[in-house]
């Protein structure tokens, strides 16, 4: 009909190259998925040490977890980053918290996602003078909590400590593959630079 807005066709020798380029991306995206899963159910290393510890709460076992590196590392501040505003030192930790464990350790409430996790553990490393930091979080969110740390963090050696959270124990179930899909995604989001707002 004149006038119709019909889409282009494509050229013979084009179609082809295209549907080579789509599958040789999904394959791409499908061995990366596959390799984000295995790396995200890794062991953390049997031992660390630090002046330094970060939890990011959001999940099950990071602040137990991070209690256990604290007294591992008698010399070291803890930061338990993310903590929401009406939750308490007592009311977050175990009652059987030692009194001199209690005293090195921070409650951070400002932030709300994993950039702003970055940046309230960045003024709290130059508040105490941290030049070694030990990362507790989820398996599965520690290559986007890496990135975004070491970005505000260069001078600072980082060193993760992953949590293997109880959807980690079943990792081919639904729930569990989409939401390592949707962790995956978010990690290739922050590393071409696309994740910078404060609400991710």
């Amino acid at each position: 009909m004149p006038g119709s807005m019909l889409p282009p066709r494509l050229s013979p020798r084009l179609a082809p190259l295209l549907q080579k380029a789509s599958l040789l991306a999904a394959g791409c995206w499908l061995a990366g998925f596959g390799w984000f899963i295995h790396d995200a159910r890794l062991p953390p290393p049997p031992t660390l040490h630090a002046n330094g510890i970060v939890a990011l709460t959001g999940g099950t076992g990071r602040v137990e977890t991070s209690l256990h590196l604290l007294a591992s590392n008698p010399d070291a501040q803890l930061l338990i980053s993310g903590v929401d505003l009406q939750t308490s030192v007592r009311a977050l930790l175990p009652p059987s918290t030692p009194p001199d464990l209690m005293a090195r350790i921070t409650l951070g409430y400002q932030a709300r996602s994993t950039i702003g996790n970055a940046t309230e553990t960045a003024a709290w490393v130059a508040d105490n003078h941290i030049n070694s930091l030990i990362i507790v979080t989820a398996g599965y969110h520690m290559r986007r909590a890496m990135l975004e740390l070491g970005r505000t963090l260069p001078d600072v050696a980082l060193s993760p400590y992953p949590v293997m959270p109880p959807a980690m124990e079943h990792p081919w179930r639904l729930s569990t593959i989409r939401l390592m899909g949707m962790e995956y995604m978010k990690w290739l989001g922050a590393l071409a630079g696309m994740k910078r707002n404060p609400s991710l």
